[in-house]
């Protein structure tokens, strides 16, 4: 056990950001961690995170194409590449995937949609979860996992900034809700009140480095390290210790993504 008992369930060191120090960086995480996820989003993120899984025994990968990065798929090929590495022992979900409403310049509506539904299917058939990024989409996005996505599928809404109300419709079907760095921010109310809500085996941590820092150190760099910081807000919301925590969400990992031992 590490000196934490946690697990980053969404990080990206393959960012930029890390190039400077990312080994050094990464063999802390493996002392005080259990170990993080690299979701990719594009075929060149992807390929790092794949790289980065074999290369550290505690850091799984997942592949995918997000929603920002639609545009760079020119046929429907990137689907097989998403298969060739849905096959490898350290892939352990499809994703970052999802909507994104927020950024104009992404591809339309209808595009996201589709592109989403393909990933999805291709998780499914592979039985392999999704990783869900969600934002400024959320009807779209309950509808779709409502109406089209299989029973069964399996699932965590990353970083999660929709309503209660909607929380506990996906609680019902068993989808799994990431917290992060703005579940400590001061005006984030509203994420709390769901991070209260979320049944214990339905929750994970994570930190989305390099992005969305929590306090104290908001507006620096991110990292998984700062997980903690993460967990021990969350026990203070949700009135537990933040052991309990710990072994809970380090179950809910591996029950989630059933490839980490």
């Amino acid at each position: 056990m590490s000196r934490t008992g946690l697990w980053d369930s969404h990080a990206h060191l393959d960012s930029d950001y890390f190039t400077d120090d990312r080994d050094e960086l990464i063999a802390k995480i493996g002392e005080e961690m259990e170990g993080f996820i690299n979701p990719g989003c594009d075929e060149t993120s992807s390929a790092f995170a794949v790289q980065l899984a074999e290369k550290y025994d505690f850091v799984y990968a997942a592949v995918g194409w997000h929603p920002e990065e639609l545009a760079g798929i020119k046929d429907e090929h990137y689907l097989d590449k998403l298969a060739a590495w849905a096959v490898y022992p350290k892939v352990a979900a499809i994703g970052e995937i999802g909507l994104d409403y927020y950024w104009k310049e992404n591809e339309p509506k209808e595009v996201q949609k589709k592109r989403l539904l393909e990933q999805i299917d291709l998780a499914v058939q592979f039985d392999l979860p999704v990783i869900i990024h969600d934002r400024e989409a959320h009807g779209d996005i309950f509808d779709i996992f409502r109406n089209e996505v299989p029973n069964g599928t399996r699932a965590v809404f990353h970083c999660y900034s929709g309503s209660l109300e909607m929380a506990k419709e996906l609680a019902k079907r068993g989808y799994y809700f990431g917290f992060g760095g703005t579940s400590t921010y001061k005006n984030a109310a509203k994420v709390r009140e769901v991070l209260a809500f979320v049944p214990d085996e339905l929750l994970l941590f994570e930190t989305d480095s390099p992005y969305l820092t929590p306090v104290p150190y908001r507006g620096k760099r991110n990292n998984p390290l700062y997980t903690e910081l993460v967990a021990q807000n969350a026990a203070l919301v949700r009135g537990t210790t933040f052991e309990a925590l710990a072994a809970q969400t380090t179950k809910n990992v591996k029950t989630l993504f059933n490839k980490i031992k």
